[in-house]
């Protein structure tokens, strides 16, 4: 991505059949921003990462679980994951997401 440059985040990662797709954004040692493509039924398993990380669904429908609890975030909508807290997605939909961390 260039700098002062208007872009469709949408159009910057694509979908593969059977596949999770990212790209990175920006990667600074202060953080990432990252952009995801799932295909329906993909997912990541449960794991803990060391910083909060901010998803932002740019579009389709996905199952969050954080420590158990499942959260349906569409298109549009954002969610807070807790540092060291289990989380885990699967898509109920192709969807695609940014997903911002931000170390301290």
């Amino acid at each position: 991505m260039e700098h002062s440059q208007v872009v469709d985040s949408a159009e910057l990662v694509a979908y593969q059949a059977g596949s999770v797709v990212s790209r990175q954004l920006l990667g600074k040692p202060t953080g990432t921003v990252t952009l995801f493509a799932f295909d329906a039924g993909q997912g990541l398993s449960e794991h803990t990462a060391p910083f909060d990380a901010l998803v932002q669904v740019v579009e389709g429908e996905v199952e969050i679980m954080i420590s158990g609890k499942p959260h349906h975030v569409a298109g549009g909508e954002l969610i807070l994951m807790p540092a060291h807290q289990p989380h885990a997605l699967k898509a109920f939909t192709r969807f695609k997401m940014m997903l911002t961390m931000i170390r301290s």
